[in-house]
């Protein structure tokens, strides 16, 4: 099943994506719901971030090619950091590159999504604590990152956590294609087979530290590749079953509408 969250009538609502339809959800996908008989076409749903977690927990260097092209060791346990809710935007909203940030870098990356509350969770129970996985693209201020020493700032402005388009439950996550399109053009393609800590491995590790709630998400890293981003850029997140994560790019004070970007 895919799960998302839709712009009706004004107000936030989950959705059930049914082929070409979209069906309006009543309540909340994380406890009780009921689909609607109402159904709009996929075409033309305005799609939000499928989840506003409390926490994003992402991981650092959790990919082998990605950790030699940084120069770093590989890791032995997960490098954790966390992003703020408030950096998340959806499907088809503005990334912002603040003023004075320096290079801007995509990273793209699967996203675990909790679907229930969970402490101490072992590897083997992890996937009764997933609800499904959904594309996120870890933007990055790459220059504030080395100059600052660690990832709080760099990691944290607004827009820099774009996710979606929707959260796919029932899949594998063990083997899945995952791409970066900047511009129509690849600039990473890796596949998830190649995580040094697994995503089961993951929800057990950072279960162990703080718990997790659900609707929190977990960016489980980012293949190599990374590049920068300009203004005017179209960037994708393409993961095999959960669909295209697309966002344009631009900069702080220099596009249309009712912000600098016009994002809402």
């Amino acid at each position: 099943m895919r799960f998302g969250r839709i712009l009706l009538r004004g107000k936030a609502v989950y959705c059930l994506i049914e082929g070409d339809r979209v069906r309006p959800l009543a309540g909340d996908v994380f406890g009780s719901w009921q689909a609607l008989e109402e159904t709009v076409e996929l075409k033309s749903a305005r799609f939000l971030s499928p989840v506003l977690p409390s926490k994003i927990i992402a991981v650092g260097l959790n990919y082998r090619d990605h950790a030699a092209e940084m120069g770093e060791r590989l890791p032995q346990e997960p490098l954790m950091f966390l992003k703020p809710s408030t950096a998340v935007i959806g499907p088809g909203e503005m990334i912002i590159i603040p003023a004075g940030a320096g290079r801007v870098d995509y990273e793209a990356e699967l996203a675990i999504v909790i679907g229930r509350q969970g402490r101490r969770i072992p590897a083997a129970e992890a996937r009764r604590y997933i609800m499904g996985y959904t594309c996120l693209n870890d933007v990055t201020a790459r220059e504030l990152q080395a100059q600052d020493g660690q990832w709080t700032r760099a990691k944290s402005f607004d827009t820099f956590c774009p996710l979606g388009p929707w959260i796919a439950t029932g899949v594998d996550p063990t083997s899945l294609k995952i791409q970066l399109r900047l511009n129509g053009f690849t600039r990473q393609e890796s596949n998830t087979n190649q995580l040094i800590f697994d995503t089961d491995q993951l929800v057990s590790h950072i279960s162990s530290v703080m718990t997790l709630l659900p609707g929190d998400v977990i960016a489980t890293g980012t293949p190599s590749g990374v590049g920068p981003l300009e203004a005017g850029d179209v960037v994708q997140v393409v993961i095999d079953g959960l669909g295209v994560l697309e966002n344009q790019v631009c900069s702080e004070g220099h596009g249309p509408g009712s912000d600098a970007c016009g994002n809402d």
